[in-house]
């Protein structure tokens, strides 16, 4: 049975290794005392360290001088932040309406199924994570859903689990 990813607020230190670490640090120094800084600052971060938990913010907050509470409010404010971990392939499954008409509900029950996992949740190994989204502004290919950047188009259930496999050997 896979495992649940660690807590995105309780996500230990040890969680990230040391060159991890040092990195953040160095992002943190160039930018330290730029005024705007903190945006930029967290893009580089979550790039090393995929995502944003407590314990990088404080970090983040540290280094640069200013409240948790200002690192927090942009993290929480900005979509494309995250404070829990994303698998190395993002699965992002449509359900507008003109994919949930054309069976993108039964796409997401059988990646839901296939994964092992729930919506905002990554799988233990943090290769896939998945996610719903409204509209892709695909509507003429539904049901569509995407790995990362690849858009897949006119998915059916019977086709999921090839997909699925040649991304786990990427």
């Amino acid at each position: 049975m896979e495992q649940e990813c660690v807590s995105a607020q309780r996500a230990p230190a040890e969680e990230f290794t040391a060159e991890q670490w040092a990195a953040v640090d160095a992002i943190v120094a160039k930018y330290r005392g730029k005024p705007g800084a903190l945006i930029p600052v967290l893009e580089e971060v979550q790039g090393v360290t995929g995502f944003l938990p407590e314990v990088v913010q404080r970090r983040v907050a540290t280094g640069l001088s200013i409240p948790l509470g200002q690192v927090y409010g942009v993290v929480t404010f900005y979509s494309f932040f995250t404070m829990k971990p994303r698998g190395k392939h993002q699965v992002r499954v449509c359900l507008g309406t003109a994919c949930h008409v054309r069976g993108a509900h039964r796409n997401l029950d059988h990646l839901v199924a296939q994964l092992g996992i729930e919506l905002g949740e990554c799988t233990e190994d943090r290769q896939f994570s998945l996610e719903l989204v409204r509209c892709l502004g695909c509507c003429a290919l539904a049901p569509v859903l995407t790995v990362g950047e690849d858009i897949h188009k006119q998915v059916k259930t019977a086709k999921l689990d090839q997909m699925i496999q040649e991304y786990r050997q990427k």
